[in-house]
């Protein structure tokens, strides 16, 4: 195969595990009735008039399966993490004793079930879609080669390579989706 293509297939692969990581990150923050720091990712707060992430302005532990518990570094950000858990509207109101904040994951009931698992489903599209796009990209690259020395044949087999590139990574993104749905209905 040419080197030009192998090249924009590797490419295409690259983009396409980055596809599947972000993926990943968003369908953690799915929360699925169990306490895990994935949920506080993307949570900012104001530390000293700069947004910072939660996780690099206190320590968060998960004590047990419902219960988040986040031990600020400096106890003047217990304010200022609580704010930002209120703004971020998670779900979950947190308790502040003045030394930690504590948040306790409430029980998922039936129907906040079914829309975590519509969430998904549109999370894991949203992945199809960033992959299928990607595909399309890479096979414009490769058309783009016809020019350079490549021959027909060459284009109709890199092109084959990346529809296999891409089956095999939109059944990742399902098998995570699938995951993490099983996760959510489970009791």
């Amino acid at each position: 195969m040419n080197d030009l293509i192998k090249k924009q297939l590797e490419d295409a692969q690259a983009a396409m595990e980055k596809a599947i990581a972000h993926c990943e990150a968003e369908l953690t923050k799915i929360r699925a009735g169990k306490a895990s720091a994935g949920m506080l990712d993307g949570i900012m707060v104001d530390y000293y008039g700069t947004p910072t992430p939660l996780a690099q302005v206190g320590g968060i532990t998960t004590p047990d399966a419902r219960t988040l518990i986040i031990q600020p570094w400096e106890k003047s950000l217990l304010v200022p993490i609580e704010r930002a858990i209120m703004e971020a509207n998670i779900g979950i109101n947190p308790q502040n004793d003045g030394i930690i904040i504590r948040l306790v994951v409430p029980p998922l009931t039936e129907e906040r079930r079914k829309d975590l698992v519509k969430k998904v489903k549109e999370e894991a599209e949203r992945g199809r879609i960033t992959v299928r796009n990607i595909r399309k990209d890479a096979n414009g690259k490769i058309q783009r080669l016809k020019g350079e020395s490549v021959s027909d044949d060459e284009i109709k087999t890199g092109e084959g390579e990346v529809q296999k590139i891409t089956d095999a990574y939109i059944v990742k993104v399902d098998k995570h989706a699938e995951v993490k749905e099983k996760d959510i209905m489970t009791i």
